[in-house]
């Protein structure tokens, strides 16, 4: 059971997560889960050239570790990485001190301010913790800040992820809630990409035609 749309309720028990952008301008803000990992990573980043679109991978550091040169693609296209733990852990079902330093093992790779929970499901406590932490740049290690790292949730979840899913239904997903200043959740990984494949360049011809461009965060 999941919902497409993000309700009003999850965005005012968590008021301090990015749940979508501005509305006034007609941005859509991709984002991609899981990877990098290859051929559907790479698919992802040809899809998104030939449209001129830029996007944010949040990326799971276990990927990036097997699959650098990916990874380096990614960058090298000028999109935006998050931090989206080394393991895909679930904030839920983990304990504090496990998932930060779960979070942190990423983030020595990642060295973003962008951080997604897998899932999207994390606790309080580990909002109040994650929002503390932010990379010092210049001695390539985490430090505590008032800044802190921006946690990026959703307000459009495409369901690539879900295997009963048609590939037009998931495409009907995205173009129905789709609008300005979404933040639409989609998945660089091989369980998703029946679904990805389909979706993805008709979503972008779509809003493409409609006037739309398509920023990183």
């Amino acid at each position: 059971m999941y919902l497409i749309k993000s309700p009003l309720l999850l965005k005012w028990y968590y008021p301090s997560l990015l749940w979508n952008k501005s509305r006034t301008e007609k941005v859509i803000y991709l984002t991609f889960d899981d990877g990098p990992i290859p051929n559907v990573t790479d698919f992802v980043l040809k899809t998104l050239k030939a449209f001129n679109a830029k996007a944010t991978f949040f990326c799971i550091g276990d990927n990036i570790v097997k699959h650098p040169e990916v990874y380096a693609h990614v960058i090298n296209d000028g999109h935006a990485v998050g931090n989206h733990t080394f393991n895909h852990l679930k904030g839920w079902k983990t304990d504090d001190e496990t998932y930060i330093e779960n979070t942190l093992m990423c983030q020595q790779l990642t060295r973003t301010n962008l951080f997604r929970p897998p899932y999207g499901r994390i606790k309080k406590s580990q909002v109040r913790s994650l929002k503390s932490l932010v990379l010092d740049q210049s001695k390539s290690r985490l430090s505590t800040s008032s800044t802190g790292l921006q946690i990026v949730m959703w307000d459009v979840l495409s369901g690539d992820f879900d295997i009963n899913l048609s590939p037009e239904k998931c495409y009907q997903n995205v173009i129905k809630h789709t609008e300005n200043g979404s933040i639409v959740v989609f998945h660089d990984s091989l369980k998703a990409f029946d679904r990805l494949e389909y979706t993805l360049p008709r979503a972008l011809k779509y809003f493409s035609d409609k006037g739309f461009t398509f920023s990183s965060l």
